[in-house]
């Protein structure tokens, strides 16, 4: 017979990690909503903050109402930061978890502040680039609070300690490094309007390497290359979670969808490009793009957890020989 005081604790745990799930989905529709600001040249469509033309509510016409939406999303994300960061402090024992809250918490207001300083000081290219990568980490970061909330990270921890399934760890990490830069590098690109600065796709002006003279250019071939790189680690950690770990859905379920997400930016990337930067197909890339950096976080986490035997872990270890049989 299960203790009521342990129902109850079990009750209020999937409740939180709803609650973190919901917090992870609100940041997904902010970081769409940024990306409109960007795709309409929204950015100082509201010239004023922390208010709109001085209202709380001005009229949601224009512009407006991408740069103010975009505002209104972010008050509601920020709040929901706040309940959850409380909710970790109360309700998880965890000491790094109550700090992760806080840190999220941290997180929301500095972009919010790296959000007014965009307005305030006409869209500079270092703060607007800083409060588009300052997104992303939290996003990443509550991504992992919701993980770690979940009923089968503390569930029973199953561990491989093969070799091969000890060096993954380094690749899954690498790979969502790298996709971060990316990030950072189609930030640059989106704020120094150089999304059309070759207009032409897969070629560039023609050439497999074009000519780099102009910065403009040299910032979106940038951007390519990255891309070359986040598709060759992206299908060799697929290659490599298909061959040694397929039996893991655990890593498995997160290595296929980075590679769906892979082909379906690829192909927006492409759209992007050849639509002159058509509104809709250029901000789903900026979504997919951070859909791609949370799951390699995921990916990357869930492999320290089942293939790194060397941390201190609260769940209890169960070696995967035992767990099969």
């Amino acid at each position: 017979m299960s203790h009521p005081d342990a129902e109850r604790t079990q009750a209020g745990s999937t409740w939180l990690h709803r609650y973190a799930v919901l917090v992870v989905l609100s940041t997904a529709c902010l970081v769409f909503a940024g990306g409109l600001v960007t795709s309409t040249g929204s950015g100082l469509a509201v010239p004023d903050w922390p208010l709109s033309y001085g209202q709380v509510m001005p009229p949601m016409v224009g512009g407006v109402l991408y740069e103010h939406g975009h505002r209104m999303i972010a008050t509601l994300v920020g709040l929901l930061t706040i309940v959850l960061a409380v909710w970790l402090q109360r309700a998880d024992k965890r000491r790094w978890m109550r700090r992760l809250g806080w840190a999220a918490l941290g997180l929301v207001v500095l972009q919010g502040v790296l959000g007014g300083l965009t307005v305030l000081y006409f869209l500079p290219i270092s703060i607007s680039v800083s409060h588009a990568g300052t997104a992303e980490l939290f996003f990443a970061l509550v991504t992992a609070l919701a993980l770690f909330t979940s009923p089968r990270w503390n569930a029973p921890r199953v561990y491989d300690e093969r070799p091969a399934a000890v060096r993954f760890l380094p690749l899954a990490t690498a790979t969502a490094v790298v996709i971060y830069v990316q990030i950072l590098l189609g930030a640059l690109m989106r704020h120094t309007g150089a999304g059309l600065a070759i207009p032409d796709f897969p070629l560039a002006f023609g050439e497999i390497v074009p000519p780099l003279g102009d910065p403009a250019a040299a910032i979106h071939f940038a951007h390519r290359v990255g891309a070359v790189a986040v598709s060759g680690m992206s299908i060799w950690v697929l290659v490599r979670v298909l061959r040694a770990h397929g039996h893991q859905p655990e890593l498995r379920n997160p290595a296929t969808l980075l590679a769906a997400l892979l082909a379906f930016q690829i192909a927006l990337g492409a759209v992007t490009v050849l639509s002159g930067k058509a509104v809709f197909p250029t901000t789903l890339h900026v979504a997919v793009g951070a859909s791609m950096w949370a799951t390699s976080v995921v990916l990357a986490l869930r492999a320290r957890r089942h293939l790194a035997t060397t941390e201190a872990e609260t769940a209890p270890l169960v070696n995967v020989e035992e767990a099969r049989a």
